[in-house]
């Protein structure tokens, strides 16, 4: 059996081999032609089409996605397919992203007369600046490294590293160009945890109407419990005669009021309430609601409108149901 120690120093070679594949690719970066891509992809009406054969192509899809999400409509064609149909979803005002390590994929030279007919304009990745892909397309971003960390130099591991970096390189700076902000990046991933601490609002994760738990201020401490434990969140608001909110009383508190043997029928949970309690308002983010109840170690929150009455009341168990945490 292969000694640990052994199999933890060939990992570390890998690391070593792909970052220093990583440094190389700075001199590339720093091309005109890659300034020149991305003008050239800001000045796009259309979309960013990418293609890639094999591992270029799991790298291509991953590329496409982060353009995607990033601002850069983008989406990945197989190059295979799309000699037999999938180029009819290439527009003249859309521009194709080219990957292939060797730069002669032959599924992706076939297509090229076609392409250059349409006048849509390529970019090729590719690790050989020589090579017909280089020399057929509009730009040429080069992704050569120095040894591949495979030993046998044949599995494709630093030039498929050196080429995602590539693609995140373009999609970033991409990003920083055009603007694009949180609130974009929110708007298209509504389905994820990114996108529901974007979007999601107090409004959408709290309890409303006959849901809050709130009593007048002149109950009992007994009552008050039966509020509790109906509504199930651990707390309750204390309002006023005129629904204004006065108070809040907790689990937390009713073991203050235990140990200190208040009598619980004929004590007024005015009280013993919590004055000048923590509130928020509709309209917040529920991720900025969940930072307020981590600062300040509480569990919950009673949501108040412009008047301090409660709309809303919200827990911890809320928010992890609603995917926030």
């Amino acid at each position: 059996m292969t000694e640990q120690t052994q199999l933890r120093q060939w990992g570390r070679q890998v690391i070593d081999i792909e970052k220093a594949a990583l440094d190389n690719l700075y001199q590339y970066v720093d091309s005109d032609e890659f300034g020149q891509a991305c003008e050239l992809i800001l000045e796009c009406k259309g979309k960013v089409i990418v293609m890639g054969m094999g591992k270029s192509g799991h790298i291509g899809n991953k590329i496409s996605a982060t353009l995607a999400s990033t601002g850069t409509p983008a989406f990945f064609v197989h190059p295979g397919e799309a000699s037999h149909g999938d180029l009819g979803a290439l527009a003249k005002n859309d521009i194709i992203l080219a990957i292939s390590n060797s730069g002669e994929a032959s599924e992706i030279l076939t297509l090229m007369p076609v392409i250059q007919r349409m006048g849509v304009p390529v970019i090729a990745i590719t690790g050989k600046p020589e090579s017909n892909m280089a020399k057929l397309s509009k730009l040429h971003l080069c992704i050569e490294v120095p040894e591949e960390a495979c030993p046998l130099g044949l599995a494709p591991t630093s030039s498929t590293t050196a080429t995602l970096v590539m693609g995140d390189a373009l999609a970033v700076a991409l990003l920083q160009a055009k603007g694009f902000t949180r609130d974009d990046f929110a708007l298209s991933h509504p389905g994820g945890s990114l996108g529901r601490k974007l979007l999601l609002k107090v409004s959408d994760v709290m309890h409303k109407g006959a849901d809050i738990p709130q009593v007048k201020s002149e109950l009992c401490i007994t009552e008050t419990l039966y509020e509790i434990s109906n509504k199930g969140l651990g707390m309750t608001a204390v309002i006023d005669n005129a629904d204004k909110l006065v108070g809040i009383f907790t689990d937390g508190d009713l073991r203050r009021v235990i140990d200190a043997e208040v009598n619980l029928r004929t004590t007024a949970i005015a009280d013993v309430m919590t004055t000048n309690c923590i509130t928020i308002s509709p309209g917040i983010l529920a991720a900025q609601a969940l930072q307020i109840m981590e600062e300040k170690s509480i569990n919950g929150l009673i949501v108040v409108d412009e008047n301090q009455r409660p709309v809303g009341a919200l827990n911890m168990l809320d928010m992890v149901k609603a995917g926030v945490i």
